[in-house]
């Protein structure tokens, strides 16, 4: 095991079995290094490579804090490294997407707020008159950030933060793929617009199997719309 890799495990340890949790302040450098048995350059590289994947907080003046651990924040690195994806990868993060985000929309079912229904409907209604008024190119784009949003929103209501982020997280690749439909095929505002009022119609009646049906078959076309062109 590489040294820092090795810094890196000791200092996970120390977190996994709660000598450090959440909000807690490392020992000084010299003080950690001593005891972890580690030299100080590879217990900075460790705390260098924490503090990137948002393990750790670095304070300049203060000193170096275990960050709050909260699965948003440690999955914000994933959304950085699935954007690297190939274009023959893109299809994998589809498939992901296709059986988590389904799951996740019934699970909102039962749970998503009136108030919260009545506010997507009426960004659907707003966003449908605007696109309008829009060339083809810009209403792709609109309807893009639309449609990241009307998804988020109904992914959080799921109530599993572990969830809503690694959904999120998804949204690189996943992003790119809208983007590609849009302006390639010209019915897709139409399509998208009525599937996403068939996902709000089955949660307002509060039918979470309907919800699951049509999340699928909304992500589904995109899949096989994408695996036609690759």
């Amino acid at each position: 095991m590489a040294v820092t890799d090795e810094a890196i495990d000791k200092i996970k340890g120390m977190i996994v079995s709660g000598q450090l949790g959440p909000g807690d302040r490392l020992p000084k450098e010299n003080e950690l290094a001593a005891e972890l048995g580690l030299s100080r350059n590879s217990l900075r590289e460790a705390v260098r490579a924490l503090s990137l994947i948002r393990v750790l907080d670095v304070r300049q003046g203060d000193g170096t804090y275990v960050t709050s651990l909260d699965p948003k924040l440690l999955l914000e690195a994933m959304s950085f490294v699935v954007d690297f994806h190939r274009d023959d990868t893109v299809l994998e993060f589809l498939a992901v997407r296709r059986i988590l985000e389904p799951a996740a929309t019934a699970l909102a079912g039962p749970r998503i707020p009136v108030a919260e229904l009545d506010a997507l409907e009426s960004r659907l209604d707003a966003l449908e008159r605007r696109l309008e008024t829009l060339d083809p190119d810009p209403a792709a784009e609109e309807l893009v950030v639309a449609d990241l949003e009307f998804h988020h929103r109904i992914v959080a209501a799921s109530g599993n933060s572990v969830l809503c982020s690694l959904l999120d997280g998804l949204a690189g690749p996943t992003t790119r793929a809208r983007m590609w439909r849009g302006p390639t095929r010209r019915d897709t505002v139409g399509r998208t617009l009525d599937e996403h009022r068939r996902i709000l119609a089955a949660l307002r009646a509060r039918d979470a199997e309907a919800a699951r049906s049509w999340s699928t078959v909304h992500i589904a076309g995109a899949e096989q719309w994408l695996r036609s062109v690759l």
